[in-house]
């Protein structure tokens, strides 16, 4: 081992490399991405099309770098935005070294499936299916799947987990590190994600938004952190807006008497500090913002293309 190696306690003979999970809405991929990171570096809510924008997170195993670019699902875009996730999810296949298709097998090939299967001969990243939730079918039933993806498909390797209790995925991380490019690692050793702390605050509130108001608000709402505020005291104080298209979502997010802005705030709050691992004063405004969807400015805070 080198001088360099011992100072940064890296191991010799290194590899590293980029996997891009694909799939339909709620088919699990941001589960996986934390489960194999170790931790939570992208949102989870039964809330379709929850991640918006690709979501970097970094697993090591061994001496292998993996970073997972968890992708917004897959589905027919009817506006703006949802193009502009779709075509983010695609760019991340075709960058990747890697592609990882989820499939959720309880729910087996559906319109999503159908179209992600139809695009995938265009992508030339070796790819490799992964059904997830598998303890929820029928042995018989998964088997008659796996076979006809793989007639569909032609995959690479075929991998069978449950994303949520974490069956399958060791296996799945180790076979993932023997595949990494060798090369020196992308990230430095304790970063978990390539997102600025700021922005991975405002994911969680939002989470938290979609957690408490899974039915009564729209998909049309975001959260920004427009001031990050380090006291002297070691504690954090953090200011978010919530934006939404109308009054009537506005009255939604406050709740009575305030009741439902000030329950997502303390929960995002304690998620926010056991993250960062200090005190947070966390406070949350609620604005509205006409058609937010079609302002530039708003893809560019989520990473996303706005050209139509």
């Amino acid at each position: 081992m080198s001088e360099q190696d011992q100072i940064t306690g890296m191991p010799k003979d290194t590899s590293a490399g980029f996997v891009a999970l694909i799939g339909a809405p709620n088919a699990g991929k941001s589960t996986l991405v934390n489960r194999l990171v170790g931790a939570k570096v992208s949102i989870v809510s039964r809330k379709v099309q929850t991640t918006r924008a690709p979501v970097r997170g970094v697993a090591i195993e061994g001496a292998s770098q993996i970073v997972f670019v968890d992708t917004p699902g897959i589905f027919a875009p009817k506006r703006r935005l949802d193009r502009a996730m779709v075509r983010a999810a695609w760019s991340g296949a075709h960058d990747a070294d890697l592609a990882l298709v989820l499939i959720d097998a309880r729910k087996g090939i559906r319109e999503d499936e159908e179209a992600i299967l139809a695009t995938l001969p265009d992508v030339k990243t070796p790819k490799w299916l992964i059904l997830n939730k598998v303890d929820t079918i029928d042995p018989p039933k998964l088997l008659e799947l796996t076979e006809t993806l793989n007639e569909r498909a032609g995959f690479d390797q075929t991998f069978m987990i449950s994303a949520l209790n974490g069956s399958g995925c060791a296996d799945l991380l180790a076979a993932l590190a023997e595949a990494m490019p060798e090369g020196p690692w992308l990230y430095p050793e304790d970063q978990l994600s390539d997102l600025p702390m700021r922005m991975l605050a405002a994911e969680i509130t939002r989470e938290k938004l979609y957690e408490r108001l899974h039915q009564e608000l729209p998909y049309a709402s975001t959260v920004e952190t427009e001031k990050w505020e380090d006291r002297k005291d070691g504690s954090v104080r953090i200011e978010q807006v919530v934006y939404v298209e109308r009054g009537s979502q506005k009255k939604i997010v406050l709740g009575k008497g305030g009741e439902t802005i000030k329950a997502i705030s303390m929960a995002a709050r304690k998620e926010i500090a056991e993250l960062i691992g200090q005190p947070v004063h966390l406070f949350l405004f609620v604005k509205v913002r006409e058609r937010w969807g079609d302002d530039p400015e708003r893809y560019r805070e989520m990473g996303l293309d706005f050209h139509d």
